[in-house]
């Protein structure tokens, strides 16, 4: 296979963009990526999206996007993987250039949320429908289990465990304060995330990301065309994805993410570099207790200790591994289709040292993790400077 690079990126302030629809967000960040890479054409787009049929009525993705953004007759497919669609949308256009198919191909990843449709029961559809679902088993009911499953486990203090938790969202809001795009800015403490509202017990509003509009783009190309195009070359080193049970009951362990375990193992393998050759991570914090049970599945920390990284500085902008820089779901928002690619947005400004008051010093290699429903299904992308 060839090797691949990232030579262009772009995306849209985040948020609830009443007046942008689902099309002109996605045209918006990929005409940004297109600019940035200065190519003059592309030869294939994939396009990630979960919700758009339940939240726009508006299905075909591919033909509608590749029409709105002067690009027909190209070959352009919509990818759906739930949370990770967009992740998914990179892993194929990754490999269709490493194939040789195609040379320069857009991967666009949108969400358009605020419609007046029923985020929670739209959102539910990447739960198991009949035994989840039917029952009223939202995801922040389920990722709820999780944390309460997981304080079981580990034996944690109640109000020691609630700190731990808080300090996550904390730690993310402190990083997405210092993000331009971020669709929440502001800091919090650990007392706002305790007081505030009762979700899913133990989770409160401030541990669950926001319901989000949005897009992110980025463009594609062998390492050697690359050259053309750029100086900084920041190459896909590995890309790695894995399913496991849709549903939370059928899983031997509860907190212990194996989807996320098998897809870093298979990055891991291709990339040839262990878990602490990864200089910072984006990872999908959809609710605090995921990014915990995600970076110990990734390998960062030890099962039981992730807990408390963000609350030792751990995972913070100067700590031992840097995660979330962004300021992950919870604090930039959660387009759910666009955050897989917004994620390697994040990735590309941190390699190439654009990414101002949040810059991670010396950044070579990062990763990426973006994971569908409870754990259902998941991709892995390392990203390093060549």
């Amino acid at each position: 296979m060839r090797e691949v690079a990232v030579i262009g990126i772009g995306i849209t302030k985040f948020g609830e963009l009443w007046n942008k629809n689902l099309r002109e967000l996605f045209v918006e960040a990929a005409l940004k990526a297109i600019k940035d890479a200065g190519v003059d054409h592309i030869d294939s787009m994939y396009v990630g999206c979960m919700t758009s049929g339940l939240f726009a009525q508006q299905e075909h993705l591919g033909a509608l996007m590749a029409d709105y953004l002067g690009q027909n007759p190209i070959p352009a497919v919509r990818v759906e993987s739930a949370c990770a669609s967009g992740g998914y949308a990179f892993r194929l256009g990754f490999f269709e250039v490493a194939s040789g198919a195609s040379d320069i191909v857009l991967v666009g990843g949108v969400e358009k949320m605020h419609t007046g449709a029923d985020a929670t029961a739209a959102l539910a559809a990447a739960a198991d429908a009949e035994y989840e679902s039917f029952i009223g088993a939202t995801f922040p009911g389920l990722y709820a289990m999780m944390a309460v499953a997981y304080k079981e486990k580990y034996n944690i203090p109640d109000d020691v465990f609630r700190r731990q938790l808080a300090m996550v969202a904390v730690k993310n809001h402190e990083n997405g304060s210092k993000n331009p795009n971020a669709q929440f800015r502001s800091k919090i403490t650990v007392d706002t995330v305790i007081n505030s509202t009762l979700v899913a017990d133990p989770l409160r509003l401030f541990d669950c990301s926001p319901v989000t509009d949005g897009a992110a783009a980025v463009i594609l190309c062998p390492v050697e065309l690359a050259k053309k195009y750029t100086d900084t070359i920041i190459k896909i080193s590995a890309s790695g994805a894995a399913t496991s049970t849709i549903q939370l009951a059928q899983r031997k362990d509860m907190v212990w993410l194996d989807v996320v375990e098998n897809a870093a193992k298979a990055a891991y393998k291709m990339a040839n570099v262990e878990p602490k050759d990864i200089d910072f991570a984006e990872v999908h914090d959809c609710f605090t207790i995921a990014e915990v049970c995600v970076i110990e599945a990734l390998g960062f920390f030890n099962p039981g200790e992730g807990i408390k990284a963000a609350e030792e500085g751990k995972t913070a902008l100067d700590g031992e591994i840097p995660v979330n820089t962004s300021g992950g779901l919870k604090s930039k928002g959660h387009p759910v289709g666009a955050t897989g690619v917004a994620q390697i947005v994040e990735l590309v400004e941190q390699l190439r040292g654009t990414a101002g008051e949040r810059q991670v010093k010396n950044a070579r290699r990062g990763l990426a993790q973006n994971m569908g429903g409870s754990g259902a299904s998941c991709t892995v992308h390392i990203l390093e400077v060549v």
